[in-house]
């Protein structure tokens, strides 16, 4: 009988731990970091990897920020000149609106804008827009964290299933995450850097390498256990605000109705050493996140069938508040026997918060569109906002303010409270102040011309 001979036995390739290889970069500082959107959120964190020897790619659709960037400049409050001089002069970070770079990317950070249609429901085409040109240029060994904020199952069902397009598997060939912005402007002790960073992974893999990258430049990481959990924790620590802000809103248009300061109610009761923490009314809620992050989770929460009274309930608060400072103002002029129809009104602060130039919301659009409707003549004045775009396409320009112009105003609204302003001044040489912030708590003399909230 003759012998059947034995094929030589093939040699199958040894399996790439994509993992390994990824880990290995990011401990060795050679992965390339390539971060989508060069705004508030990505160009702290760009500053921080770039410190640190990470060469970073930044990509932003707008070709003057681009500019401005590779000219060493900075257009975020946060960051110096300096910082993005010195990053750009030693090759580790370079701005362009060409996403094929991707292609030469190990780890991508989308910290695109997440705002609000005009039925307030989730506009994620700027998420959507970036995770397509991602698609186009992925390659096996890519991290992919998403920041933006969105509601709970974004990562999982819009991001993971146009990744895999290509048939790479998240968790083995690509690996993707969720880890929130906690960006807060103009904050002199948080940044990037120490505020603690919430990471959660579509598999285990995905968490333990975007846990170690983060972990290169941020102080202290906080694992969960999942995409959706990282997406809730974002929206959870907003909506406290929010609804704490809707509180005490409710509360100033209580005490004012029972001609009781609420200021002076806020103070004692924060007196209290435990049990008790103070938030404080405003003229409006502005800024990237408190006016639209609870509306992701109560927009999803819709879809559910599940009804979110609490957000809905501070939202309406939240929402008029605008309106109940143009009412404020029209009562003031009217105690002085004055017309808010053809009054001249400054307004002091157009920023959606002291000491920055962010206007993203801010409740003086609101503010000055209102007074403007019932025949007001509106100027403002901001240290930090030299022009400003309003309702219609209208660009307005900061009043200087002078000894003149003060004597010259029927009333001077504060609606942002920066530091640079000198209110005992400013209510020396106006005639009617109607003050949203407190700001001249201590402000000796004049106090007979003060309306607060």
């Amino acid at each position: 009988m003759k012998k059947r001979k034995m094929s030589p036995k093939t040699k199958t390739a040894p399996k790439i731990d994509r993992a390994k290889l990824l880990e290995q970069k990011v401990l060795n500082h050679s992965a390339v970091i390539g971060i989508i959107g060069m705004g508030y959120v990505g160009l702290p964190l760009a500053v921080e990897f770039g410190r640190v020897g990470f060469k970073v790619i930044g990509i932003d659709i707008n070709p003057k920020k681009v500019n401005i960037l590779n000219a060493g400049k900075s257009d975020v409050d946060d960051i110096k000149d300096s910082q993005v001089k010195e990053l750009v002069d030693q090759k580790r970070l370079k701005t362009t609106d060409d996403f094929s770079v991707l292609k030469d990317v190990d780890c991508i950070s989308i910290c695109v804008p997440t705002p609000l249609n005009k039925t307030k429901d989730p506009d994620v085409s700027y998420i959507l827009a970036a995770v397509t040109e991602i698609q186009k240029y992925l390659r096996p060994g890519q991290l992919i964290v998403l920041e933006s904020t969105t509601y709970p199952g974004t990562t999982e069902e819009l991001l993971m299933p146009i990744l895999e397009e290509k048939g790479l598997k998240v968790g083995k060939d690509i690996f993707l995450a969720f880890s929130p912005e906690r960006v807060d402007p103009g904050n002199p002790k948080y940044g990037t850097h120490n505020t603690p960073k919430i990471v959660g992974g579509v598999t285990p893999a995905c968490t333990a390498i975007t846990q170690l990258l983060y972990g290169q430049v941020v102080t202290a990481i906080i694992p969960v256990s999942s995409t959706r959990a990282a997406e809730m924790v974002k929206l959870l620590e907003n909506t406290f605000r929010s609804v704490n802000i809707g509180l005490v809103n409710e509360l100033a248009l209580m005490c004012d109705r029972l001609k009781i300061n609420v200021w002076e109610v806020i103070d004692a009761a924060a007196s209290k050493p435990f049990g008790f923490m103070p938030f404080y009314p405003g003229p409006g809620l502005g800024g990237h996140c408190i006016p639209i992050d609870p509306h992701y989770l109560s927009w999803k929460l819709r879809s559910l069938n599940y009804y979110a009274r609490f957000i809905e309930l501070a939202g309406d608060i939240n929402s008029r508040m605008p309106e109940y400072v143009v009412d404020k103002i029209m009562l003031a002029l009217n105690d002085r026997k004055k017309s808010l129809k053809g009054a001249k009104v400054l307004v002091l602060g157009i920023a959606y918060k002291r000491d920055i130039s962010d206007v993203r919301e801010s409740p003086a659009l609101d503010i000055i569109r209102l007074l403007e409707t019932k025949g007001a003549q509106v100027i403002y004045n901001d240290p930090y906002v030299h022009t400003v775009r309003l309702e219609g396409d209208k660009v307005a320009k900061s009043t200087d303010l002078t000894s003149q112009l003060l004597t010259s105003l029927d009333c001077v609204t504060i609606v942002t409270d920066h530091t640079d302003y000198d209110y005992q001044w400013i209510v020396d040489k106006a005639n009617l102040i109607v003050d949203t912030r407190n700001a001249t708590k201590k402000v000796a003399r004049g106090r007979e011309k003060i309306y607060l909230l």
